[in-house]
């Protein structure tokens, strides 16, 4: 239980602010059925020390494209973090009061992840919209790829680190 308070804590400060990650652009051996963990915690490790750095080498920009781009990169990782930020708190409510969990309190736990899931989704559609104003069309689809790749790297580890309602 200590170590899913610690995680969680860490993804509340951290609040998901990240973007691409060379290895899964570049190795095909780093597929969720073939990951090498030690690989993936490195990869963990520089998308919390330095993103935009892992974004600028897997999303190859013009001088022009990156003068527009990281503006709207950066209003793109505002709402995608906000969404994040009540996933977290709903998750931390579960994980908090997982010992007293009722019927109804495990029922409006889920109420606030699923829509904490449907604003997430409504902030990747607006980051496409800003993306695809900024970039041609093949850089923004890639770097909506490098996105669901951390994320779904972040869901696996949360998915992972909670245990099931009691």
């Amino acid at each position: 239980m200590k170590n899913v308070l610690v995680r969680f804590t860490c993804v509340l400060a951290l609040c998901i602010p990240f973007a691409g990650l060379p290895a899964f652009a570049a190795d095909p051996a780093a597929t969720a059925a073939g990951a090498d963990p030690a690989k993936l915690q490195k990869l963990r490790e520089r998308i919390r020390t330095d993103p935009k750095a892992l974004v600028k080498e897997n999303l190859p920009l013009t001088e022009a494209e990156a003068k527009a781009f990281w503006p709207a990169y950066d209003k793109c990782h505002a709402k995608l973090d906000a969404a994040q930020r009540r996933s977290n708190r709903a998750i931390l409510d579960y994980v908090n009061g997982e010992s007293g969990m009722t019927d109804a309190r495990a029922r409006q736990i889920v109420v606030d992840l699923l829509a904490a899931e449907s604003d997430e989704v409504k902030a990747r559609k607006a980051c496409w919209d800003a993306m695809v104003k900024v970039l041609p069309g093949k850089k923004a689809a890639r770097f909506l790829q490098i996105e669901n790749k951390i994320r779904a790297l972040d869901r696996f580890d949360a998915a992972v680190a909670v245990p099931l309602v009691p």
